[in-house]
């Protein structure tokens, strides 16, 4: 009894543990790969719904797949709808482990042969350098799941010599009802529905349960890792609540309808047995699986906008607009972190240059809030930015770090140019000011429409341009303009002031140039990858 006990433990653990490493390993080893895939491929429900499907079948892991899309969410990077399709496809994607189980874990003692690969897995862990060291904890981590499902194969046919479960009530409500939280606490103990899944199907192979049971089983244990989200989401970001709650009704909503239907689906397994030579025991209950999440998948699917919308208005959003996507839960992805505060301070340049392109052209607009709103949101990001820990191995994060300080330095600068004075205000409509006032204009149109993404050509560089253009003009029209009031052409008062105000346009402009440089280019630096510094300007 106890060294069936200690087996079938045994089991389980060596099961979750290489779930574990092969998910960290294949994350590691990756890299940004998955995760510039998972947004790229995430454009529509039905894109959204695949690239969860694949990276949750490549990771081995729904989990990982959901805390990853609720940092992108918690970022901005996509949609709470987009997000919403990863979820189904990850829940979908999540049925491979069954396969991989039934086809090749019970089929054959995978688990002695698979003792090499963590023994290898274990050396490349140990002796090599950089992401293959990742390698090697994924290789020993998918060894580690085969010799776990040996290992849970003993026990169970310790169990099925002791206790045979299969005379329990299998039909009937209350029979069904009975695995099917048998299955869901298996899954609340194990926190691991895949875990669940290869233990019913270890249990259905060794003749401990039958397949009416181990079919409720999976329905259970479908239902209980909605238990595991919502215990994940307490005290969690509203997106990451979004994200559980979604996980949570699809889950109960395809659990539910399965018990519902069982009579039903187990009929058209017999059938898939009979007329389509689907493998019975294992196999059978890995497609039983797969079919009745994928039925799930077919009700939510075409109303995924409708869904996450009531989600959205059952949990609405809460804090600043700015800095609401600030979230703790992203310090633990540096380079989706650095994307959220990027996003901020492309939302802060945006404000402040609207308002400035407000005050060149004399209209109104709420200066006081707007200013008040971005030194705000200016202050919240410095704080999340200096708490996001540094990767040395990550380039493209350095330059990123270095970009989005300066892009920081400049935005603070520019707050403090917010406010033209009266004086220059009085003079922006003056005959003389209007080539440096249509630069400016130039300038502030070309630094929104770039950072609103509707430009798709070298605006940055442009800006750059008409802003040297601007301080040329600048150096050349201050001597004519002290000349002509030296020969009393003109007002000493007047002339000050006109030259404070191409002083003020040059060091508005200057900063919005530098501000568009940072954040508007997609590798935040120039053609070789290097920012580029910011040069003395002369005022």
């Amino acid at each position: 009894m106890i060294a069936m006990l200690f087996k079938l433990a045994g089991g389980v653990g060596l099961f979750v543990l290489g779930m574990i490493l092969l998910t960290d390993g294949l994350k590691s080893f990756a890299g940004q790969s998955l995760q510039k895939a998972l947004i790229r491929f995430t454009g529509t429900p039905f894109k959204a719904f695949g690239s969860g499907a694949i990276v949750t079948v490549m990771v081995q892991s729904s989990s990982a797949t959901t805390v990853t899309v609720i940092g992108f969410v918690s970022a901005g990077l996509l949609t709470f709808a987009q997000a919403v399709g990863v979820v189904l496809g990850a829940s979908f994607g999540t049925t491979g482990t069954g396969w991989i189980v039934s086809v090749l874990g019970l089929k054959v003692s995978v688990g002695f042969y698979a003792l090499p690969l963590v023994g290898i897995g274990a050396f490349i862990k140990l002796l090599a350098h950089g992401r293959w060291k990742s390698l090697g904890m994924a290789l020993a981590g998918f060894g580690l799941i085969f010799v776990g499902i040996e290992s849970l194969q003993d026990g169970m046919r310790g169990i099925s010599g002791m206790f045979n479960l299969a005379q329990l009530p299998s039909i009937g409500i209350w029979g069904h009802l009975l695995a099917m939280v048998i299955g869901a606490v298996m899954t609340v103990v194990m926190q691991s529905s895949s875990a669940a899944v290869a233990t019913a199907l270890t249990a259905l192979h060794t003749g401990t349960v039958n397949f009416d049971q181990a079919a409720s089983i999976v329905i259970g244990a479908a239902v209980g890792t909605t238990v595991t989200g919502a215990l994940a989401a307490i005290g969690a970001s509203i997106p990451a609540k979004r994200t559980a709650l979604a996980h949570v009704l699809f889950n109960l909503a395809t659990g539910l309808i399965a018990i519902l239907l069982l009579p039903i689906l187990l009929w058209v397994i017999e059938l898939m047995q009979v007329h389509l030579g689907l493998e019975p025991g294992a196999v059978s209950l890995a497609a039983f699986h797969t079919f009745f999440i994928a039925m799930g998948v077919a009700i939510f699917l075409p109303f995924v906008n409708s869904f996450s919308r009531f989600i959205e208005g059952l949990l609405p959003d809460k804090g600043p607009v700015l800095t609401r996507h600030l979230d703790d839960s992203l310090l633990h992805a540096p380079m989706v972190a650095l994307e959220a505060t990027r996003r901020v301070l492309v939302k802060v340049a945006m404000i402040l240059i609207t308002g400035i392109s407000s005050a060149i052209l004399n209209r109104p607009y709420s200066l006081d809030k707007s200013l008040a709103l971005s030194r705000e949101a200016l202050e919240k990001t410095q704080h999340f930015f200096s708490r996001i820990p540094s990767v040395s191995e990550e380039q493209p994060m350095s330059r990123a770090r270095i970009s989005q300080m300066h892009a920081i330095d400049h935005l603070m600068r520019l707050t403090t140019h917010f406010y033209p004075p009266d004086r220059i205000r009085k003079v922006m409509s003056a005959e003389a000011l209007q080539p440096a006032v249509r630069l400016s204009r130039d300038i502030m149109d070309l630094a929104l429409s770039g950072l609103r993404g509707e430009e798709n050509r070298d605006w940055s560089g442009q800006i750059e341009q008409k802003a040297r253009a601007l301080a040329e003009l600048r150096r050349k029209e201050r001597p004519a303009v002290l000349d002509q009031t030296v020969h009393g052409q003109q007002d000493p008062t007047a002339a000050l002031d006109l030259l404070d105000a191409m002083r003020w346009l040059d060091r508005v402009c200057y900063h919005v140039w530098r501000i568009c440089n940072y954040l508007g280019r997609e590798n935040e630096g120039d053609n070789n990858g290097h920012a580029i510094p910011d040069q003395e300007h002369s005022l």
